[in-house]
């Protein structure tokens, strides 16, 4: 009794985990012998294959079902060949193996890259030489970097007709691009011929592609860089300042020509109508003179003495209007000329002279006055009229 009291206090824990988990299970077992005896029918082989066969059937025929985003195609295969193309939506195809279902992206902008590894890392490391590296029409090497933006317009077409269509994309846009850099100069290339190389690239391999049916549409080319190789670029930095430099002479010669010439034909034409107005002037001025003359001689002829007295009487008075002198004319006293403009003049000059000069002796004043009054009696000395 002590003995199997002794046992019991040896078991642990774990041993009463055991027995538990013997006995529910036992339970289990007797309840699904129990259920099998009661419905053997149930599990014969023929009922238990149909019903794995239909469970298999249906999960089959659910796997057909597929749904197409937007923006993407589904180009359905049947047994491999081509059977359909459908829109976005749910659908569904016979399952794997007699359909399968390729899903294409239409809308998606696609980059490829000529003369460099990818478009986000434009350094030097990412150059390829293999490709960049083009020979122009003129034998001079220019490394040249392009990027093609495509998207694919025909689902069907971009899987069947053309095998790896990115890589057949890539090689095609650089044999367009030797051809097209093989056709024009190295300057014409560098400078103002960018935008039309762009525009032959595309066209070109556009027409290219839709020859081969490879359902991609070309978005746009951008011609990254194009520049001669590192190792000239030092000596064309130096031709192209020097070429620079040449058209800036150019152009300020061309400034100045388009600055003088104006100024030069305005100078010619105001010559020229200077002279044409001179050559006027003397014209009529002759003309009015032979016509005074022509006038003048009928006069003369109808009565000669009058005609003379009065061309005398002109000339007279044409010469002394010209003249600062006062004719004094008297019957009892001979005709005297009085310079009446100088002995002002001398006046003025002997006062301002008085007034510029402090004091002056009387020796001194008295010599003036006597100059001055010798100047009047030298000038105004007695002269006959004419008769």
């Amino acid at each position: 009794m002590s003995s199997e009291k002794q046992n019991a206090s040896k078991q642990t824990p774990q041993s009463d985990w055991k027995l538990e988990f013997e006995k529910q299970f036992k339970a289990v077992s007797d309840k699904a012998n129990d259920f099998y005896n009661d419905n053997k029918g149930m599990f014969s082989l023929s009922k238990v294959s149909a019903i794995l066969g239909g469970s298999l059937g249906l999960a089959w025929l659910i796997s057909g079902i597929y749904i197409i985003d937007e923006g993407n195609r589904g180009v359905v295969t049947r047994f491999g060949a081509y059977a359909d193309t459908t829109m976005p939506g749910p659908h569904w195809h016979f399952p794997l193996p007699i359909e399968n279902v390729s899903i294409v992206n239409v809308e998606q902008q696609r980059f490829i890259e000529v003369g460099y590894s990818d478009a986000s890392r434009m350094n030097k490391s990412t150059v390829v030489p293999q490709e960049s590296l083009m020979l122009t029409s003129d034998e001079n090497i220019i490394a040249v970097r392009l990027a093609v933006q495509y998207q694919i317009n025909d689902a069907k077409n971009y899987l069947f007709n053309v095998k790896n269509s990115e890589n057949t994309l890539k090689q095609l846009t650089e044999s367009v691009l030797r051809a097209v850099i093989g056709r024009n100069n190295m300057d014409f290339v560098l400078t103002e011929g960018r935008s039309q190389i762009v525009a032959e690239v595309k066209d070109e391999i556009q027409k290219a592609l839709n020859s081969y049916q490879a359902g991609i549409s070309i978005a746009s080319v951008n011609l990254q860089d194009a520049q001669p190789p590192e190792e000239v670029q030092g000596s064309f930095e130096d031709a192209i300042r020097a070429r620079e430099d040449k058209q800036r002479l150019i152009n300020e010669a061309e400034a100045y020509s388009n600055e003088i010439i104006p100024k030069a034909r305005g100078a010619s034409a105001r010559i020229v109508q200077e002279a044409e107005a001179y050559a006027q002037e003397k014209v009529a001025k002759a003309k009015g003179e032979t016509e005074r003359f022509d006038q003048l001689l009928v006069e003369y002829e109808k009565n000669p003495a009058i005609t003379r007295k009065r061309l005398y009487l002109e000339a007279k008075e044409k010469l002394y209007s010209s003249t600062h002198k006062i004719i004094v004319n008297t019957d009892q006293a001979p005709a005297l000329y009085m310079p009446m403009q100088q002995a002002v003049q001398v006046t003025n000059h002997t006062v301002s002279a008085t007034a510029s000069e402090p004091e002056l002796s009387s020796d001194q004043h008295g010599g003036e006055k006597n100059a001055v009054r010798k100047l009047n009696n030298n000038e105004l000395r007695p002269s006959r009229s004419k008769q």
